[in-house]
């Protein structure tokens, strides 16, 4: 059996689970609402405060998407409870960020600002014009808006200019030796 496909998911206070006959489970918290789609080879059912997840057979597919699925849903409980957070910094002279309405704006040192459409489901805060926080449920998609934010001006290895994670340790290359 699968070693994370067999632990239980623990429902947390102030969250709501409703599992559909479609083989849908949906997690409600207090601010969010995350749903995870699952396929007919495993069943979760609530026993108590907690969710435990069973597969019909024993074939290799369903072995695999047992623990997939037990993980997918543990994500969904963390985000709705307390929330996923991914932080950048901008490390260069005249590289800004600003938020204003549903979009954020960055200056990167191109000749035109970059304007970025804030996704459904997502809060982006900035601090002091060069630190970018992104926040939500969904663990997925607040790495891959953070990963979009980053491609803009991924950190150069020479002076480590660019956008890059917090907590990210960038290796520099040394620069040109002087000549014999």
């Amino acid at each position: 059996m699968s070693r994370v496909g067999k632990a239980p998911v623990t429902i947390g206070k102030g969250v709501k689970v409703t599992i559909t006959p479609a083989n849908e489970v949906a997690v409600q918290g207090a601010k969010w609402t995350q749903k995870v789609q699952m396929r007919p080879e495993v069943n979760a059912k609530v026993e108590g405060d907690q969710i435990v997840l069973t597969r019909k057979d024993d074939t290799k597919p369903s072995r695999e998407l047992h623990g997939l699925y037990r993980a997918l849903i543990q994500n969904a409980m963390t985000g709705v409870t307390t929330g996923f957070t991914k932080s950048l910094d901008l490390v260069g002279v005249g590289y800004r960020a600003a938020v204003s309405g549903k979009r954020l704006e960055l200056s990167l040192g191109y000749s035109h600002p970059i304007h970025f459409p804030i996704p459904e489901g997502i809060e982006i805060k900035v601090d002091k014009q060069t630190n970018i926080t992104v926040t939500g449920a969904s663990k997925e998609l607040v790495g891959q808006v953070a990963a979009k934010i980053r491609g803009f001006r991924p950190p150069e290895p020479y002076l480590g200019k660019g956008v890059k994670y917090s907590d990210e340790k960038l290796r520099r290359k040394e620069g040109k030796s002087a000549g014999k």
